[in-house]
């Protein structure tokens, strides 16, 4: 064996080792469009918006539990909002306690509550870590003092923790259509498409007055990035195979950005590269909102960077949702139903330059899940019907593509999640309190694969014919039940316009 070919197969062993061992892949761009070119952002901008304000963030983030706290007691006249001097102490001195909320609420909307209290102190000059400890004091006040039920475990954990994902993707975003150099209608446009992507950096404008001043710099802080975006629509089609087939179809839209360069490594702010992935269903009783997926590089470095080969290793955060309802009365079973909004790991980064008109990446990451939910059989008190839970995940895909005619990408997630505290086995469920009802969930623990095989063809020079065949499998073990495994498949044919 020559050394040439000996010293390539020595690579590529010491690749898959190394991805084995890292355990995890995530979904990036295979046909990459960039919007605009990149250009570095300005230092006067830097500047100007680098001053921090912390009583105007704080203030912000009370006036703002305070106004929600008011909608829920006087317009909503919704049960928690009754609060008093005597559910304060009490929840000072009870312990903290599983909630049994939809998961919409407790892994999407907490969330999202947590990127207001981000972005409060964002645009107020904190960085990414900072303004995370505003996104928890904003949280923690919430669940202590504005709601009679006991503060919620889950909820400390997922509304700051997801609410950096959330909060840092919705502010650079914004950031991208905001220019304060320009006037009139067109000033305004930006700036109210700024305030409904990043609401509370929108406030903070109106408030500082920058949302009409004019100045002659753009007031962009990160510059203009390398950034792709993607928009599909097209039909959807979701089965959950079991002794009955129970099948619907309906219509689909995905949202796909791609921010930054995954091939950079002299970067290492938090979200100088990120991916966000959303796919939005209008299908019978399928909820709005069926899929989130966030990947946020905290840190990067390079491992190898030559002619032939790139190989990036860093950490990352991820946010992961996915979500369904029942497709029709036919089973009256829920396909599937899981997330992971607070997730951290580590993950590498491939490329191949070997070819000339045929490209090859690959990505991979493990992961820790501090907070998740996964769907169960048996659990269905108040509003929730999943167990909360915690464990690892892992993540492997590729693109192959043939210069930008056509690509074919694979993605496979594995989750494996523990629920510790589960109920009794003999429980009088006739006569239990859900607001005390204090568990985690069924004693579980669960396997979850979702498998996305997609390919993209060119019919013009931004419009793709988008093919995806996604496979979810979930294999619970119980304690107290026999266990449970399911598959369900989904099919979606979507025109792609990439930008």
């Amino acid at each position: 064996m020559n050394r040439t070919l000996f010293m390539f197969k020595k690579f590529l062993i010491t690749i898959v080792l190394m991805l084995a061992t890292t355990a995890s892949l995530y979904p990036q761009f295979a046909i990459h469009k960039t919007v605009v070119p990149s250009k570095p952002a300005d230092s006067i901008d830097i500047a100007y918006y680098s001053k921090k304000n912390g009583w105007g963030a704080a203030a912000q983030n009370f006036s703002f539990n305070m106004g929600l706290w008011a909608f829920n007691r006087y317009v909503a006249k919704q049960d928690y909002a009754y609060i008093s001097i005597n559910t304060i102490r009490r929840n000072l001195k009870h312990s903290w306690v599983w909630d049994n909320d939809d998961m919409g609420n407790n892994m999407f909307l907490h969330p999202y509550h947590g990127s207001l209290y981000f972005n409060s102190a964002r645009s107020r000059g904190y960085n990414f870590w900072e303004s995370g400890g505003f996104a928890l004091g904003g949280s923690a006040m919430w669940e202590l003092f504005m709601e009679n039920e006991y503060p919620s475990i889950n909820d400390i954990i997922a509304t700051p923790v997801g609410g950096l994902a959330l909060g840092e993707v919705l502010y650079r975003t914004s950031d991208l259509v905001l220019d304060d150099r320009r006037e009139g209608m067109n000033r305004f446009g930006r700036e109210l498409a700024g305030f409904l992507i990043a609401p509370t950096r929108g406030l903070t404008r109106v408030l500082n007055g920058d949302a009409w001043r004019r100045r002659a710099t753009t007031g962009k802080q990160f510059g203009v990035p390398d950034v792709s975006v993607e928009v599909s629509s097209g039909v959807r089609v979701l089965e959950l195979k079991g002794q009955i087939l129970d099948k619907g179809v309906g219509a689909a839209v995905d949202i796909n950005i791609e921010y930054g360069d995954r091939y950079a490594t002299e970067h290492e702010k938090p979200y100088d590269y990120f991916t966000f992935r959303s796919n939005l269903s209008v299908q019978g009783s399928q909820p709005l909102l069926s899929q989130i997926n966030i990947l946020g590089r905290l840190y990067v470095t390079e491992v190898i960077d030559n002619e032939k080969d790139f190989l990036s290793f860093g950490f990352y955060q991820h946010f992961d949702y996915y979500d369904s309802d029942t497709i029709s009365d036919v089973s009256a079973k829920i396909p599937y139903k899981f997330c992971t909004p607070a997730s951290v790991g580590s993950g590498l980064i491939y490329k191949s330059n070997r070819w000339k008109n045929i490209g090859f990446n690959a990505f991979m990451h493990g992961t820790v899940i501090l907070m998740g939910a996964t769907l169960s059989d048996h659990y269905v008190v108040d509003k929730r019907n999943y167990n909360l839970a915690s464990g690892f995940s892992s993540k492997i895909g590729g693109s192959l593509i043939y210069k930008d005619k056509i690509s074919v990408s694979a993605i496979y997630e594995m989750y494996r999640m523990f629920t510790w505290k589960g109920y009794p086995e003999n429980v009088d469920w006739d006569n239990i309190n859900v607001h005390e009802f204090d568990y985690q969930g069924d004693r579980s623990q669960a396997i979850l694969h979702a498998f996305t095989l997609r390919t993209d063809l060119k019919l013009t020079d931004h419009i793709y014919l988008t093919g995806i065949f996604s496979n979810y499998t979930r294999d619970t073990n119980y304690r107290y039940f026999e266990d449970v495994f399911s598959q369900t498949s989904e099919g979606r044919l979507l025109l792609s316009y990439k930008f």
